[in-house]
């Protein structure tokens, strides 16, 4: 029942910063832990990073460690990606996702965003 829209996708050059949000609409929507994932041209689709219902814990792929930072304002229905020193192998369709388990919106989540186009330049 729950409905997400991101936004913020574009081309950014290397070494930029890019800021995703997904809007969430339903009045459960901060009972729902959130995620996002990536997907390259083809590759698997991969995860990016998780967020609790709550908002007091977070969890990263590795290699996203300390450039990309996920955030929620619960008040505002919306859940961040903050994106820096973007790489031109971050180029890919990125999803917002969400699940009222945490450990299943790591990897299986049941809800999905339409995705956002994320274009980084050499």
């Amino acid at each position: 029942q729950v409905q997400l829209v991101e936004s913020g996708g574009g081309l950014v050059q290397a070494g930029g910063s890019l800021r995703l949000s997904c809007a969430a609409s339903g009045r459960t929507f901060t009972t729902y832990a959130m995620g996002w994932f990536r997907q390259a041209p083809g590759k698997e689709r991969e995860f990016v990073a998780a967020i609790t219902w709550g908002g007091d814990r977070t969890y990263y792929a590795d290699s996203m460690k300390g450039r990309f930072a996920i955030s929620r304002d619960n008040a505002k229905n919306t859940v961040y990606l903050q994106m820096s020193s973007l790489k031109p192998e971050d180029t890919a369709v990125y999803y917002c996702a969400a699940d009222y388990s945490l450990r299943v919106v790591t990897t299986t989540p049941n809800y999905w965003g339409q995705g956002t186009q994320v274009t980084v330049s050499s």
